[in-house]
């Protein structure tokens, strides 16, 4: 039997990992600035993340949600708690696709409505009502497109209230930081005023926080930086630093029921084991403020490079946008440099998304490289 064969791989086969580096099976180190899509939050083989799960495992690993798990209760107290969304509900699942389908579903339980607004370069996974408010063509199959959504331009609001006033929009969907997009983002005039006209035409508000939540941008949700309320919040990739778990935060005035949602994996022992430790380690550490320390350490470096036109985003989610095609420059940094980046679907952006453990010594080897290739 062979893989089914749909990601272009390069050939790197890393076989252990530690701090904010992987090394293959030469012992060569390979400086992680991608965190495997910005899922490591607190860096590979962190001791309290690995004292966390060999504890976990040793007294119940998994167990379903038709008993009761009190570290379900812990996890959302204490999510709450440092995130200041304590006032809002979670629900458990395990994946960022799978959180914003769920918070599709739920916005359309709340109103009764099916239509979606969604933005271009958005990209909220690959499931069907998810990847069918993805401004994707090439991913989205027919059976996909059969949902009703409009995509619009990211900072257009007249375009989004002219949509809302026909009232038969569930959901605005949006990533205040458009991750595999680019790194764009509109400003606080325009979330503020989504939220607004949602609330004015009965739609539900989701952020989708999947890459950008669990501190990267230094708030622990690129919301918060503008202020702004969502009715519905969804989370993933950071939440587990590794460990597939997703969830989604959703604002009192939405009334739960029993069997609206379900999963069977979903808030696992194990999963809720992880994300305690994410929790523990980002607070203990002190992550978030690292991330904002760490961008402005970036910014100044960048600024010594005239081919960089800017750095895009905050905090750890950030974009080098330059003149050209990086996916080349990206080949030259694995293969001559060691040091893993990611690309987006703006082809001169070089996406950085590095554990929220990263000190500057890393980002200087990074411009070193840089400094050869630009």
């Amino acid at each position: 039997m062979e893989l089914f064969d749909v990601y272009p791989l390069y050939d790197v086969t890393p076989v252990k990992a530690e701090g904010i580096y992987v090394y293959d099976k030469t012992g060569r180190p390979y400086l992680d600035l991608y965190g495997g899509h910005a899922v490591l939050s607190i860096g590979h083989k962190h001791p309290t993340y690995i004292k966390a799960l060999r504890k976990q495992l040793r007294q119940i690993g998994f167990y379903s949600n038709a008993v009761h798990n009190p570290l379900q209760v812990e996890v959302a107290k204490r999510l709450g708690t440092l995130s200041g969304c304590d006032d809002y509900q979670l629900f458990f699942c395990n994946s960022g696709a799978e959180a914003n389908e769920n918070a599709l579903k739920l916005a359309s339980f709340a109103t009764g409505r099916s239509k979606v607004v969604a933005f271009q370069n958005g990209f909220h996974g690959r499931t069907s009502a998810a990847v069918a408010t993805t401004d994707n063509k090439a991913i989205i199959a027919p059976i996909n497109a059969q949902h009703e959504v409009e995509i619009l331009p990211l900072g257009n609001l007249r375009l989004v209230e002219n949509a809302l006033q026909k009232k038969d929009v569930c959901a605005v969907i949006v990533e205040c930081i458009q991750g595999v997009g680019g790194l764009d983002e509109s400003t606080e005039t325009f979330y503020k005023g989504v939220a607004s006209l949602c609330k004015q035409y009965g739609t539900k508000f989701i952020a989708d926080e999947v890459q950008s939540g669990f501190g990267r941008t230094g708030d622990f949700f690129a919301f918060q930086y503008y202020d702004c309320t969502p009715d519905i919040i969804t989370m993933a990739k950071g939440m587990g630093n590794g460990f597939p778990v997703g969830g989604v935060l959703i604002h009192p005035e939405i009334e739960a029921q029993y069997g609206m949602l379900g999963t069977t994996f979903g808030g696992n022992h194990l999963a809720c084991a992880a994300v305690k430790a994410v929790l523990k380690t980002l607070k203990k550490e002190k992550l978030m403020a690292n991330a904002l320390a760490m961008e402005t350490y970036f910014r100044n470096k960048a600024v010594m490079h005239s081919d960089i036109i800017q750095v895009k985003g905050r905090g750890l989610m950030l974009g080098i946008e330059l003149p050209y095609d990086v996916s080349t420059l990206r080949k030259r940094l694995i293969y001559d440099h060691h040091i893993f980046t990611g690309g987006a679907k703006a082809k001169n952006v070089l996406r950085i998304l590095p554990p929220l453990t990263i000190q500057s010594k890393h980002i200087d080897q990074l411009f070193e490289a840089l400094k050869t290739e630009l």
